[in-house]
């Protein structure tokens, strides 16, 4: 059940600046994603009275909120289009296509480029510029383009095929290069700067404008010295240019910094093909007195021991570089820039504002944490908890789960499963014993780190039996606790008597946090378990219906009721009319009706 309070007071920590917000699931996933001018003040209408039935229902899936923050509201907006179009979320009805915000595109590769209106950025020797929001000032760029720069906007089979000046000539929007009105060597300068201008690169753009305006005025040709000056008074309107989105299509990762005391947080924008839609953020080893290049270094090393290096990174300082990430760098031939300005020192700022504010949250959520340790008399705070449950029906299909949780929250990536293999029926004290012993012995084998706390849903028994499993390996030393269903009561092998926690304690919400979790992530892959052996073996038998068609049906129905559900000319075209009428058959016949 959403809990509504705490989504509230999540709501009002948020900072009053712009950004986009996600509405997330308790497993983690995106239902919505929105923009906003202040993050605080946009997500908080989501909970005023009488909230409309969209909202009712985003609320109903929600369990966190979490946001990124960008430079300005306008930079928001191609973000959101980023995101949504990354994580397609359920109640995002907007942006879910590959229509993206337009571009201009002049095409330098011609002998006479022209100005044009584009939807998409292609490498096909053109430049390309924006995007722009609104789509109109898009369209009233060319306009200006036109008026201005005097470039032509006619396709290149009109162009060839002049033989005199068209209307836009006459109406001073182009210089008519099909006829020779205007010298190859004038024109191209025009081109460039046009480029100037959309790249906005104003002050070398003004300088080359009021050379030409005063080479103009003297020798008399005023209309032409007064268009460069209204040019010069229209270039301020185009230097917020956003910094997400790249015309350029590169790959590289944008990486931002922040500490505080002894404590460090790295936030990592994914740039891919010249566009940001995705972003991780972690906590980072800062000794005291490390500078922010041997910080960086070490963390980046981690980071990207299981992760594909992309061709270039942007950092906030120069690393330090130790043996171990110097191989890892030039092994993947990758560049690394430390920006000084223009738009890679802007996302690499980006980077920086959403680490301070990710090491902020951390450190408002290490309240749970330390509570915890304290509550259970743990050596060290319990950054990373692993936690067990196992699920079955009847001793059928048992299987066990694993869940991490990383400075109180969720690690998705780090979840395992695991099918008990020695366990016959329905004994889940000895099914847990199972699967403790062979997640730690993996983690050994390995080399591994250990986690600081492991947690299993149950009381004594399966608290013993998890003892029993981490003594067989060698492993004693690893804090253990277990939490009872109902009294909600915590059992520790030095407090076999349990402990009880305030109902509103920290501590306790994030136990019960791990433990529903744990529950949830079992019950998901039983269920899955058992779905696909119950549709297995009431389709087992039907002649011409083998493995291979069994599985398709599976993959593309998901179960008995998608399939019956389905309309039999798919059916027909997937397994074969025959096929499919003898599945339907024994569907009917298994149902009794």
């Amino acid at each position: 059940m959403t809990d509504l309070d705490g989504l509230k007071k999540r709501a009002s920590e948020l900072p009053a600046k712009p950004g986009i917000y996600f509405f997330k699931t308790a497993a983690g996933d995106v239902v919505y994603i929105g923009k906003a001018r202040s993050l605080r003040d946009r997500v908080r209408t989501y909970f005023l009275a009488h909230p409309d039935v969209k909202v009712r229902n985003i609320l109903r899936e929600t369990a966190d909120i979490d946001f990124i923050l960008t430079g300005s509201e306008k930079e928001a907006a191609f973000l959101e289009n980023n995101y949504i179009q990354q994580y397609q979320p359920r109640f995002n009805l907007r942006l879910k296509d590959d229509k993206s915000f337009p571009y201009l595109k002049i095409t330098t590769g011609e002998a006479w480029p022209g100005v044009y209106f584009s939807r998409k950025v292609e490498p096909d020797g053109s430049r390309y510029f924006g995007p722009f929001s609104p789509a109109g000032r898009a369209r009233s760029s060319v306009h200006l383009v036109n008026k201005h720069f005097l470039l032509r906007g006619c396709e290149e089979a009109v162009f060839r095929g002049r033989k005199r000046p068209c209307l836009e000539y006459e109406l001073k929007l182009c210089s008519a290069p099909c006829v020779g009105c205007v010298s190859e060597a004038e024109y191209r300068e025009n081109v460039e700067n046009a480029c100037l201008f959309l790249e906005g690169r104003l002050p070398e753009l003004a300088r080359t404008l009021k050379a030409r305006m005063e080479r103009a005025a003297a020798g008399e040709r005023f209309e032409e010295a007064a268009r460069w000056r209204d040019l010069l008074k229209t270039i301020e309107d185009y230097r917020d240019r956003p910094g997400a989105i790249s015309t350029a299509l590169e790959d590289q990762d944008v990486v931002g910094l922040a500490r505080q005391g002894g404590r460090a947080a790295v936030y990592v924008f994914f740039m891919r093909k010249g566009k940001i839609r995705n972003s991780a953020a972690e906590m980072a080893d800062a000794g005291a007195g490390a500078p922010d290049g041997e910080v960086l270094g070490k963390f980046l090393a981690g980071f990207y021991a299981a992760r594909e290096l992309p061709p270039r990174l942007l950092l906030p300082a120069a690393l330090a570089r130790t043996e171990g990430l110097r191989s890892l760098l030039d092994l993947a031939k990758v560049r690394v820039l430390v920006p000084r300005g223009g738009r890679n020192l802007k996302l690499v700022e980006m980077a920086g504002r959403n680490a301070e504010a990710f090491l902020l949250k951390r450190a408002g959520e290490a309240g749970p944490v330390e509570e915890l340790r304290a509550a259970l008399d743990l050596p060290s705070p319990p950054r990373t908890i692993e936690g067990f449950d196992i699920s079955n029906t009847g001793g059928q299909e048992s299987v066990g789960s694993l869940v991490v949780f990383r400075d109180g929250r969720p690690d998705k990536d780090a979840y395992r499963k695991f099918l008990v293999r020695t366990v016959e029926g329905s004994n889940d004290v000895a099914s847990l014993a199972e699967v403790v012993t062979r997640r730690y012995r993996k983690v050994l084998d390995e080399g591994g780190p250990l986690p600081d706390l492991v947690m299993v849903d149950g009381g004594k028994p399966q608290l013993g039996a998890a003892e029993k499993a981490l003594a067989s390996l060698g492993l004693p030393q690893v804090p253990l606790v277990a939490l009872a269903k109902r009294e909600e009561i915590l059992y520790t092998p030095a407090r076999r008597d349990g402990i009880r926690l305030g109902r509103t304690s920290g501590a306790l919400k994030l136990v019960q946090a791990v433990r529903d979790e744990t529950h949830r992530f079992a019950i998901s892959f039983h269920r899955g378990r058992r779905e696909k052996r119950s549709f297995e073996s009431l389709l087992d038998g039907i002649p011409g219906v083998g493995p291979k068609k069994r599985a398709a049906l599976l993959a593309r129905y998901g179960g008995i009721d998608g399939i019956r559900s389905a309309p039999r000319p798919e059916l027909d075209a997937l397994v074969g009319p025959a096929s499919a009428g003898l599945v339907l058959d024994r569907l009917k016949a298994g149902s009794g009706f």
